[in-house]
């Protein structure tokens, strides 16, 4: 496969909940914008993927997992919201064959490596990719974080699957660029989102080395552990950039949830 029909790789923030598909209360004109975006992302291959590897804030176990069901069942990972949030369906195939060659790249760079057969969607997956790709016509593998959370690995990580560019995958990293649950929707928070995003901001559309240094460290980035007291939904960022290699990232979306402002980065 030749360098033009070479996959990206994305960074999308995947909202709260099942908030495009219910009626949660929410500003609408607020969030539209993202699940605009969303709509929009199926637009951002060269071709229509052979599958799709996501990488879930949602999922964490001891070494890095892949599930391997061919007919994935929903996970509704979220609690307290209207009844009709646990009857939402994206019922994408799954990719058993693609997670043996995850696992396959991931252990020839030193991963221990699992893979788990009951493992559903999580909501990290379904709720942006019902919007992306409605018809759930493309085979979909979910691989999990690793506990610990030490964004070196997960840059290690993304840089062993780089490979499946090649192999018409598109590597989608979903999480959010600020998640911390106490500030959302309090005014006196808005000012650590804005600080946090304006680094993350120059840090992923940096040149590799820069951009990997910065990730490593983001911890010492301004407001960033009160954007992220816990860096769950900021590690899949680091799988992707790994995966980006020497492409340059772009902010690819810069909008507000929950009064937050939260961005997408694609490389590639």
């Amino acid at each position: 496969m030749t360098t033009a029909s070479r996959m990206p790789v994305v960074y999308v923030p995947h909202g709260g909940g099942p908030w495009p598909f219910v009626d949660m209360g929410l500003d609408r004109t607020e969030l539209e914008p993202l699940a605009a975006y969303l709509r929009g992302l199926a637009e951002v291959p060269p071709t229509k993927p052979t599958a799709l590897l996501v990488i879930s804030a949602h999922w964490e176990q001891r070494v890095p997992t892949v599930m391997t069901a061919a007919r994935p069942p929903m996970l509704y990972d979220y609690s307290g919201f209207p009844a009709e949030s646990y009857q939402i369906v994206w019922p994408a195939p799954g990719a058993p064959a693609l997670g043996g060659r995850v696992r396959e790249l991931l252990e020839s760079a030193g991963f221990d490596t699992a893979e788990d057969p009951a493992r559903g969607f999580d909501h990290g997956t379904f709720v942006p990719l019902k919007l992306t790709y409605p018809k759930a016509d493309v085979p979909t593998l979910q691989l999990s974080l690793v506990a610990g959370l030490d964004p070196e690995q997960h840059l290690a990580m993304g840089r062993a699957l780089a490979p499946l560019r090649d192999e018409g995958v598109f590597i989608v990293g979903s999480g959010m660029s600020y998640h911390n649950m106490r500030g959302f929707r309090d005014p006196r928070a808005r000012v650590f989102a804005e600080t946090f995003d304006a680094w993350l901001r120059e840090a992923a559309t940096a040149p590799r080395e820069d951009r990997d240094r910065s990730l490593v460290g983001w911890s010492a980035a301004p407001a960033a552990r009160q954007a992220h007291p816990r860096e769950e939904h900021l590690l899949p960022l680091m799988v992707v950039a790994g995966a980006a290699g020497d492409d340059r990232g772009r902010a690819a979306f810069d909008g507000h949830v929950f009064g937050m402002r939260v961005g997408a980065f694609h490389f590639g």
